[in-house]
């Protein structure tokens, strides 16, 4: 009797393996087609339910619909793909509010000797909010004065020396005001800088705020209240919140103060 099953059963009748079917990253932009529905269309953005990953195409006509991420559901140029959603790109070097490189893990260094003083407790959230990791990698202390009226007094009572070095913010100085008078003649270890603002709240840009210009106030009118009255805002501590919270980074302060903090900074950390 023949041998119907010939002498090797196995000869000639293996299976193929099917062939491994590309996994490719669903960039954006990339044109694939839905293997189902023939819908054809480009990624443009990915969402995420309880069920799983699901894949954004936008077809020639706007129109977006939601694919399931599943293995072999898309084709491209005819042939199956299993999408997949690419992995982040690597970071670049991150950015301070003060447009210099962060120093990731920062820990604080001690405190210098030297110190920045400012006019007052907005004049010291401005430049924290904007220098305030720059301050810490360098360990300068930022101190309000309250005012300047004293101020040969109280650089005297500090007593700068080339390891202590003192920086000192001014509002409002330009030639012939009484701000320039009084920070005349204070030393070799001291340095003045300032902006030609009457209010540290005028060296943030007004787009910044959300206006087309400052107001203007008349002298003998205090500047605060009165620009808080014309813009509605309420009390000046209800202001200056606003203005605070409006500021992210010193693309959104004028120049003028941008130059004057960072030669502080730069006079405060100058070795000796």
């Amino acid at each position: 009797m023949a041998d119907m099953y010939g002498s090797d059963v196995l000869s000639g009748t293996a299976r193929r393996r099917r062939p491994q079917v590309p996994v490719v990253d669903a960039e954006r932009d990339l044109v694939v087609e839905d293997a189902e529905t023939g819908f054809c269309g480009a990624v443009v953005g990915f969402d995420r339910s309880y069920d799983g990953e699901f894949v954004k195409l936008e077809d020639r006509h706007g129109r977006v619909r939601l694919f399931a991420m599943t293995p072999s559901a898309f084709l491209i140029d005819g042939s199956p793909v299993t999408l997949r959603k690419p992995a982040p790109a690597a970071r670049g070097p991150r950015i301070t509010a003060s447009g210099s490189r962060k120093v990731e893990g920062l820990r604080a260094r001690t405190a210098r000797a030297g110190r920045i003083w400012v006019e007052g407790i907005h004049d010291a959230a401005l430049v924290e909010k904007i220098w305030g990791h720059d301050l810490r990698v360098e360990g300068i202390v930022v101190e309000p004065l309250h005012g300047i009226d004293d101020l040969a007094g109280l650089v005297a009572d500090f007593g700068p020396t080339p390891s202590a070095r003192l920086g000192v913010l001014v509002d409002h100085l330009v030639e012939g005001s009484k701000e320039s008078r009084i920070v005349a003649g204070l030393g070799g270890n001291v340095l003045v800088t300032g902006h030609p603002y009457v209010d540290i709240w005028q060296a943030v840009k007004p787009s910044a705020v959300g206006i087309r210009e400052w107001p203007e106030v008349p002298r003998g009118e205090d500047w605060k209240t009165g620009i808080c009255t014309r813009l509605g805002w309420g009390e000046p501590a209800d202001g200056f919140r606003h203005v605070l919270s409006s500021v992210s980074s010193y693309r959104d302060i004028e120049p003028a103060l941008l130059g004057a903090v960072e030669r502080l900074v730069d006079f405060v950390t100058e070795p000796a």
